[in-house]
């Protein structure tokens, strides 16, 4: 019997509902820890969150999809920043999907790569690693938990080719001295990558091509950076996304202003928790990174909005001494923190993964006084060996700060 009109529609929405599900592989092989995927593990957790073909959540209390109630092709996940409680957003599988394809043509992501995190899977970046792995074939190595020395021996163990990381997850890698001849890809995201840093990850994957990518949570890929980029740009918009630089009227703007992403990787909104900063102007949306772009579209940051600070009346970014802090070769961790000062009203301090050294704070200082000035540059130098990250491999702002309160 010929289908109706009304058969056939059904039969077409359906087939584009499958498309724009996540889907699991059958060449995909899945490892956690250095052994393969354990019984009731995170990764057996994913396969069955995907394989029943509803919604899911993900959280640090694990998969589910019992309590989430999601329709298909929605995920929750939650946000990985530098502060505060972490927020749970809600995006759809195909906002996901759609950089899959162009990831496996850029980076040869397929059956057979050997794909490796180092974050665990309620970290967004981690969670799109593995899910982009599994949907494309490739086999997911989970390497949460493990040391850096016994994540060099996974990695070359199983010929990784593709490692997904931050900036810091990196910093800890390159403390072994090993080489990892198989990675053709190093992609970065989640801070800039300092050059001294870019150096180590170079002689470390001495075959590798680096690529740092610029995003957030809740817009996933906004830029891509690679070997022609200039210094201290995050790259040109990647894929599909388009990037507008707006005034704090709302404006577009040649200068420095908000930056504005349109692409169809952006999430849908916050399932629990709300951001200020995070707004949105028809297909546009912004997390209040401040930036500009130059006249080849290559962007720029200066920093979050809500980070921003007046010191000496002046409007001071402290990433952007964090950026000049992570120069130097003895630094692998570092942050700067505003403080109450009873003459000055507010002060910087930077805070360093290290132990005591007198002689680098001399260093640093005086590249800071340099650069900035010395009414910007931070007031006092804090050494810290157990510097603190949060589940997403970024410094833990709030962490750190109480850790200052208690010792100034």
């Amino acid at each position: 019997m010929a289908a109706t009109p009304t058969d056939t529609s059904t039969r077409a929405t359906a087939d584009a509902s499958a498309q724009a599900l996540f889907r699991w592989h059958p060449a995909t092989r899945t490892f956690e820890g250095g052994s393969p995927a354990a019984p009731g593990g995170p990764l057996e957790q994913l396969h069955k969150a995907i394989l029943g073909g509803r919604g899911f959540a993900v959280t640090p209390d694990g998969i589910g999809i019992e309590h989430a109630c999601l329709p298909p092709g929605i995920l929750h996940c939650q946000t990985g920043g530098t502060t505060g409680t972490p927020k749970l957003i809600e995006r759809s599988h195909a906002s996901w999907i759609a950089s899959f394809a162009q990831n496996a043509r850029a980076f040869g992501i397929g059956p057979e790569t050997g794909v490796a995190c180092f974050g665990g899977l309620s970290h967004s970046l981690a969670l799109y690693a593995a899910v982009e792995a599994l949907h494309l074939g490739a086999n997911i190595h989970l390497l949460h938990g493990l040391r850096p020395r016994a994540q060099i021996t996974e990695l070359r163990q199983h010929g990784m080719a593709v490692l997904y990381a931050t900036p810091a997850q990196l910093a800890l890698l390159t403390t072994v001295q090993a080489a990892l001849p198989s990675v053709r890809h190093v992609l970065c995201g989640g801070g800039q990558l300092g050059p001294d840093l870019r150096g180590k990850v170079r002689a470390l994957c001495p075959n590798a091509q680096i690529a740092v990518f610029y995003g957030a949570s809740e817009t996933s890929f906004v830029t891509l950076s690679d070997s022609s980029t200039p210094a201290g740009s995050v790259g040109r918009a990647y894929g599909a996304a388009q990037i507008e630089i707006r005034s704090a009227d709302g404006t577009p703007t040649n200068g420095t202003g908000e930056v504005w992403v349109s692409s169809p990787y952006l999430f849908d909104r916050y399932a629990s928790g709300h951001s200020p900063e995070t707004r949105r102007d028809g297909a546009f949306l912004t997390v209040g990174e401040m930036g500009w772009l130059d006249a080849g579209g290559h962007l720029y940051l200066a920093g979050r909005r809500d980070r921003m600070v007046r010191i000496a009346e002046q409007s001071v970014h402290p990433e952007t001494l964090e950026a000049l802090l992570l120069t130097d070769p003895d630094v692998a961790l570092a942050c700067v923190l505003p403080r109450a000062d009873a003459a000055r009203g507010r002060v910087l301090v930077a805070v360093i993964a290290s132990a005591d050294d007198p002689a680098l704070a001399a260093r640093l200082d005086h590249a800071c006084r340099a650069a900035f000035g010395p009414l910007v540059a931070p007031r006092r130098y804090h050494f810290l060996p157990d510097f603190p990250l949060r589940a997403a491999g970024k410094p833990d702002l709030s962490r750190i700060a109480a850790w200052l309160d208690a010792r100034e």
